[in-house]
């Protein structure tokens, strides 16, 4: 496939629920992992790809999703008066960082159907789905390959990585085949949340994809699965099952992930960013170690 301009999702409805009462009226996506809201990373990552048209799927009471990536002209002037230049840059980094849209939901029914909202804006292009809940380390490379093997192949591309059985349930779980790629893989089905018993694989689908617009007459005719919701699995199994069509393939990941979407790995993730920073390191790192000294 000839390289063309792709757009990014970002699905940015949910009720983070396993937030509250943080999350009662603030959205999950604007808590922040350090000293920025987690979806100001899944934008910046979109952004170090070469995506600058970004729409974010949002829902009620997500407003301030659209006001953190506006410009705010009065605290701008007040930085601009006080000289303080550093914290300036940071506030406009977050407003000049793409073209970004937004499109509501409505009523939720699963990540298939926030991504089918996109329909309208995506068009002909092909796009990334990027989940908030996913940090992607920008050390690390993983967007810009799956790009480069969607525009090799035309196939949908998703983003793999190995979990831990006692976790798999909580994953979209892809049964593959090797290719002559290096970390890259052929994706024979998928199935949702499986038991670790039945999983037919350690391979979880984590939150990157990148897809052709095709994917959207699929999606309009998948009925609700588990949970009642349209699951862009079902959408993917049926890619993988077409003997006609490019299929499914995995890029398999092996670099840093943080998952802010548990508790637990929310505050992990605050940790490993802020530790390995340079102007908070050398501070936290040795209260890390007194501290882990004294559990």
């Amino acid at each position: 496939m000839p390289h063309t301009p792709i757009k990014a999702v970002i699905p940015a409805a949910g009720l983070g629920t396993r937030f509250l009462p943080a999350t009662k009226a603030m959205p999950k996506e604007m808590l922040p992992v350090v000293d920025k809201p987690a979806i100001q990373y899944v934008v910046e990552e979109a952004a170090q790809a070469g995506i600058d048209d970004i729409l974010v799927i949002i829902g009620r009471n997500k407003n301030a999703i659209s006001n953190h990536f506006d410009s705010v002209p009065e605290l701008e002037d007040k930085l601009k008066d006080k000289g303080d230049t550093d914290r300036l840059r940071r506030v406009l980094e977050s407003s000049d960082l793409a073209d970004i849209h937004f499109v509501r939901q409505g009523e939720p029914k699963g990540l298939g159907h926030a991504v089918l909202r996109a329909k309208a804006h995506v068009g002909d292009s092909s796009f990334a789905v990027m989940l908030g809940d996913d940090l992607i380390d920008e050390r690390d490379e993983l967007l810009t390959t799956m790009i480069a093997e969607h525009e090799r192949t035309g196939a949908a591309i998703v983003a793999l990585m190995e979990v831990d059985p006692e976790h798999i349930h909580l994953y979209g779980v892809a049964s593959v085949e090797s290719t002559d790629g290096d970390g890259v893989v052929k994706v024979s089905g998928l199935v949702e949340k499986p038991k670790a018993e039945d999983a037919p694989s350690n391979l979880a689908i984590i939150g990157r994809y990148v897809l052709s617009p095709s994917v959207f007459e699929i999606l309009e005719r998948t009925e609700p699965g588990k949970g009642g919701e349209i699951q862009l699995t079902d959408a993917l199994q049926e890619l993988a099952a077409d003997p006609d069509g490019p299929g499914v393939y995995g890029v398999v990941f092996r670099g840093r992930r943080y998952d802010t979407g548990d508790r637990v790995d929310y505050i992990k993730a605050i940790v490993q960013l802020a530790a390995d920073r340079d102007d908070l390191g050398p501070a936290l790192r040795p209260w890390f170690k007194e501290f882990a000294a004294n559990l």
